[in-house]
Formats: C-alpha cells, structure tokens, sequence
C-alpha cells in the first residue's frame, strides 16, 4: 500500500522540531512499527546564496548545477518532521547513519523547481539493533530526477549474526589526496544543512554520547568525495556510500579512488592509522 503523503504549505521550523526531538528522546523507547506516511513540498526553489556557501563547506566547485547531495539538504526538514511526528517509534538523537546511496537520471539545475517528498520504509533487523530507511524522491513536475535512501540504524536488542563487526585496522592505504578537516567542519555544515545534532558541534556536547571530540556529519564526507569527482560525475548515475568510524574532529583524512567497470570504488581512512571512515562507489547508469 502506498504511504499517506501529506502536501505542506512551507517547510517545517527546524528550531521547534529540534525542541519536539529532545522531548521524544526522553520517552520514546524504540517500539511498534515504521508509519504508513510522508510529507511533500512542492515549488521548491534553490538559494543560490546557500548553494555556494554548500558548495564552500563543502570543497564543492561552485556552479549552476546542483550536486547530487544537495536535494538532500533541501528534505532534511521534512525528514526531522516526520522522525519527531507521535507515530515515529524511534527518537531522533541516538539514531545512527549507516548509508547513504543517491540515484539521479539527469543533472538538476539551479533555477528548477523542485517537487520533495519523504517517507520511512523496510524496518528490519540489525546486529545491532534495528534498521530503517528514510526515502527522499525529488521530481519535476511529473519527471523523477534523483532518489535518496538513508539508512539509519536504531539500537537496541539486535539479531545477534554478528554482520556488523567493528572493522580492524591495519595499514594506511597509499591516498590519492589527503585532506585536513578543521575543527569547525561540523558548526559549519550543521548552518547550510540545518543538521545541529549535538555530537557535530563541540567537544563538549559530543562527549554525552560518547565522543571524545566532535565528529563530521557523514554526509559531509560523501559531498568532499563527491568534490574529488568533479569533471568525472556522470550526467546519469549512483553514489552510494557505508559509513563506518567516525571523523574525530579535527582530521588528517586520506582519501583513494580505482576505476571499475562502470566508475570508481573509492574509500575515506584515518591518514595515519588507515582506519576506515567510509566505503562507497560511484557508478554510471546503464
């Protein structure tokens, strides 16, 4: 059955979703079922002051033609929406990002209008704890452009397969390029994506959650992936990536990419120790 997709008026005030999320941390305990619903805004337009200060934090070059991470920043508020409704099982803060994989069949451009919507499918069981996907599609007028699946990981009492070992490290990859994260990089991407999640923003407030020291938002580093892209992103395609350790901030991050068949594999590690930080692949549609 197709989910119950609530058209609204204007995007959702980030500041009161953000005061409803620290209520629904304190008594949601992580039961019952994903909701049949969703939400869409229609007649999206981009600022194309905030794209560039996006495309700035993020190494982007600056340009008329949206990154394919972007329209995911323009869902984000629909998407906290819908994890803080009454009906969300889960609560927002303690909600772990597993993946990421993006899927778009032709570049978007600036002066487009956009049509978002978002809904939550396929709860199932983790190592860890229990797993969902949250689902942006973004069209114009009646033509799908780009689709977006995160997936985020509740945990709690898991299925015990042990699918989800901590990954061992081992020596360093030889990088491609090796990029320094100031220890900013989370306060300035939470103001172009409006994610203020406590564990990105200081040393401070990471460390209630078990963080010695702010880590980067993971789709931070899928956008500087995508930056090393640049020239070679083709016109239809996928990127898809699984987080894995934290970006402890500030960073010395390498960075590797090898050809494939159809497009790059490519990999984000500690530069010292060679622990992995992400794993992904970019790939041309058929």
């Amino acid at each position: 059955m197709d989910p119950l997709i609530t058209t609204l008026r204007s995007a959702p005030n980030l500041a009161a979703l953000y005061g409803r999320a620290v209520l629904t941390g304190l008594t949601r305990r992580g039961g019952g079922e994903l909701p049949d619903t969703g939400y869409r805004l229609a007649g999206v337009t981009v600022d194309r002051a905030h794209l560039a200060d996006y495309d700035r934090v993020c190494g982007l070059r600056h340009c008329d033609e949206l990154p394919p991470t972007y329209p995911q920043i323009l869902s984000f508020p629909l998407q906290v929406k819908l994890m803080t409704d009454p009906g969300f099982p889960f609560p927002l803060v303690g909600s772990v990002h597993l993946a990421n994989r993006i899927t778009w069949t032709r570049p978007l451009h600036a002066g487009e209008r956009l049509d978002i919507r978002v809904r939550v499918a396929d709860l199932r069981p983790h190592p860890k704890g229990r797993q969902f996907d949250m689902i942006t599609e973004v069209c114009t007028g009646d033509e799908p452009v780009c689709t977006a699946v995160s997936t985020y990981l509740r945990r709690g009492a898991g299925s015990g397969d042990g699918g989800d070992a901590r990954p061992e490290p081992g020596p360093a990859p030889e990088p491609t390029a090796v990029w320094r994260v100031p220890a900013d990089t989370g306060r300035r991407y939470a103001e172009v994506s409006g994610d203020r999640n406590p564990i990105h923003l200081h040393p401070l407030t990471a460390r209630p959650f078990g963080f010695r020291r702010a880590i980067a938002h993971g789709m931070w580093t899928k956008a500087r992936c995508l930056a090393a892209f640049e020239g070679r992103l083709p016109d239809a395609g996928t990127i898809e990536v699984r987080f894995k350790l934290p970006v402890l901030l500030p960073a010395t991050v390498g960075f590797t990419a090898r050809p494939t068949g159809s497009g790059h594999a490519f990999q984000v590690f500690d530069a010292r120790t060679g622990r992995p930080h992400l794993a992904g692949e970019l790939s041309r549609l058929p």
